[in-house]
């Protein structure tokens, strides 16, 4: 998770949303990345995307069941989507995001029976750490 916060830190470099997100493969970080919405102008470009699609290129297939996906902030619908389609093997994530998150705060996308991938998710990883770094962002704005 620690990894997961520097890369949120590097989104503050252009005046994103600090939220960070790395894929693991057999303990290794595999990729990387953080928001770039402001940066690319591109409203899904979102770190969990990104993340997903380098470590897909990386590994050279598109299923990344043997792979874990950790953010600092809980996925909103988009990125949850993306993790299931990615038959993401276990997502981890810090804060839990209440007024989008889409893996237990708002809804609930990864364990709806409907569907045919349930990762398992665990939650509040370094979450006073990760809400600590969106309060100070947000703040700064007002």
């Amino acid at each position: 998770m620690t990894a997961a916060l520097d890369e949120a830190r590097r989104a503050l470099d252009h005046g994103d949303v600090p939220v960070g997100a790395v894929v693991l493969h057999d303990g290794n970080i595999v990729a990387a990345r953080h928001n770039e919405r402001e940066k690319t102008n591109d409203p899904t470009a979102h770190a969990e995307v990104l993340a997903l699609r380098d470590a897909s290129a990386r590994l050279g297939r598109w299923r990344l069941n043997d792979c874990t996906l950790v953010v600092t902030l809980e996925p909103c619908v988009m990125c949850a989507g993306a993790l299931l389609s990615a038959r993401i093997g276990t997502l981890v994530y810090g804060a839990a995001d209440l007024k989008a998150g889409a893996t237990a705060s708002l809804y609930n996308v990864c364990a709806d029976p409907r569907l045919n991938h349930n990762p398992p998710v665990i939650h509040g990883v370094l979450a006073a750490e990760s809400e600590a770094l969106l309060q100070q962002f947000f703040r700064s704005l007002r």
